[in-house]
């Protein structure tokens, strides 16, 4: 019994990870007929990345509805999605990111497949983890409100356009198992699948390519972390510099620098691995008065 908590405890993010993935995306029905699910679930948005096209989902991406709103003839500002957002983000920031977000769990396992030579990240890096925000600002805001057709309707760009979480949970499945589907898919279908294809190869070679370089909805998240309830804190009288926290770091976050990067999505691999268990999240850290004025 003590083994099996043990094991359970070094795979509790997998684990949750898992089954958060199979909860929103459990209609079976969907699969069996290569439909989508319609009822009134799909009126609420689920953290992460979560297509609504998906035979199984039961919620909406807040990408997704995001667009939908702003997009729309009828509505210029989607207050619900906004809140939405706002609440996850200032209750735990990219956590979502790193436990709840099925394309994240996704990339995770391509990232476990072995005999291949792994990049601690890409060419370009510093510049190319900006891209997200010019994506989340051109593709997910301003097209959809501007780029719109006769009667004013606009349309989810990232989504149509970009979104490789999309492609592989609706696109492929429903390309699969709706004929009717299949006989217009075009030049649109195949740029997807081009995208989804790039994305998996970087995933067996680069932690997370999507999640550093392309998701707005990260992106957005990663905003909060400074300020969301759920942060790290590190104990400047523990901690050594002595580097390990960011050797185990598959993001590469000199964490005992900045525990709060925008980048971090909260894995918690550097709390394991520090010696003197010097990173704490907030809602545990004990301030001490050798470090009250070195509160980070």
């Amino acid at each position: 019994m003590v083994k099996l908590l043990k094991k359970i405890k070094a795979h509790i993010r997998l684990i949750v990870q898992v089954g958060f993935t199979a909860i929103t995306n459990s209609y079976i029905n969907g699969y069996v007929e290569g439909n989508i699910f319609k009822g009134p679930s799909k009126a609420v948005c689920v953290p992460g990345l979560n297509c609504y096209s998906c035979p199984g989902a039961l919620g909406s991406c807040p990408i997704g509805s995001l667009q939908a709103v702003l997009g729309s003839r009828n509505y210029k500002f989607a207050f619900y999605v906004l809140g939405f957002l706002m609440i996850v983000g200032a209750l735990c920031g990219r956590l979502v990111c790193g436990w709840l977000c099925p394309f994240g769990l996704i990339q995770d396992l391509l990232y476990k497949i072995p005999f291949i030579k792994k990049l601690k990240k890409l060419p370009g890096d510093k510049v190319l983890k900006w891209l997200k925000y010019v994506i989340l600002v051109v593709f997910v805001l301003l097209l959809p409100m501007f780029a719109v057709d006769i009667i004013g309707q606009g349309k989810p760009w990232f989504c149509e356009y970009i979104c490789p979480s999309g492609t592989l949970s609706a696109g492929v499945p429903l390309v699969l198992l709706n004929e009717n589907i299949r006989s217009i898919i075009g030049w649109l279908y195949a740029w997807k699948l081009l995208i989804l294809g790039i994305i998996i190869l970087l995933s067996i070679l680069v932690y997370r390519p999507f999640c550093r370089y392309l998701c707005p909805l990260g992106g957005i998240y990663g905003l909060f972390n400074p300020i969301s309830l759920y942060r790290y804190k590190v104990d400047a009288a523990k901690c050594t510099k002595c580097g390990k926290c960011q050797k185990v770091c598959n993001m590469d976050i000199k964490v005992y620098e900045t525990p709060n990067s925008i980048e971090c999505i909260r894995c918690g691999a550097c709390k394991k691995a520090c010696p003197h268990k010097a990173i704490q999240n907030n809602s545990v850290y004990k301030k001490c008065s050798g470090c009250e004025k070195d509160d980070r």
